[in-house]
């Protein structure tokens, strides 16, 4: 399958539906799914009938680690319902083992780039939670800066869900001035 975005260290590449056992594998990770849902296991059934299937259909991608080949998670680049189409959230799960590396900064960045200089983006922003630090520093690497923290209604509390979520966003002017700074 082509690559939709290749980094030095990452393919990124549309989902299949011969990912599945790597989604499952990947949603079934207590420390992945920690801050999502409280680690709770999710069925095979969801992820093959419906997880995987919103994957291939919209804007996902299989992260893959070159040259190895092995699966290290996803990331996601769409414009929400709801939101202008020039609006794009950014997400990413990578597995634990690949925790540490800098795949979600480098896979982040390339998704970024092309948001700005492909997809007409006029702002990419992105969401987690409070407490959840790692993405926070991922996000703020990638040049995101803290908008607002903000509080939903969640079905069910997972621990940390009391301190609320987060919102980054790069805007397009902020992202061509760093661009153009970095290479004067």
């Amino acid at each position: 399958m082509r690559p939709v975005l290749e980094t030095d260290r990452l393919i990124l590449r549309r989902f299949t539906d011969a990912d599945a056992d790597a989604l499952y594998d990947l949603h079934n990770d207590p420390a992945v799914t920690r801050l999502i849902n409280g680690g709770r296991p999710i069925p095979r059934a969801v992820i093959v009938g419906e997880t995987l299937p919103r994957f291939v259909a919209s804007g996902f991608f299989a992260a893959i680690v070159r040259p190895t080949g092995e699966f290290a998670g996803w990331f996601h680049l769409r414009a929400p319902e709801g939101v202008p189409a020039d609006e794009l959230e950014l997400g990413y799960r990578l597995h634990q083992r690949v925790w540490g590396r800098g795949y979600a900064t480098e896979g982040s960045l390339a998704l970024i780039d092309r948001a700005f200089t492909e997809l007409g983006a006029r702002r990419v922003f992105a969401r987690t939670m409070t407490v959840n630090t790692r993405s926070r520093r991922v996000m703020t690497k990638c040049g995101l800066r803290h908008v607002r923290t903000f509080f939903e209604d969640w079905p069910e509390t997972i621990e940390g869900s009391e301190q609320g979520d987060v919102e980054y966003e790069l805007l397009r002017d902020d992202w061509r001035a760093s661009r153009d700074t970095a290479t004067a």
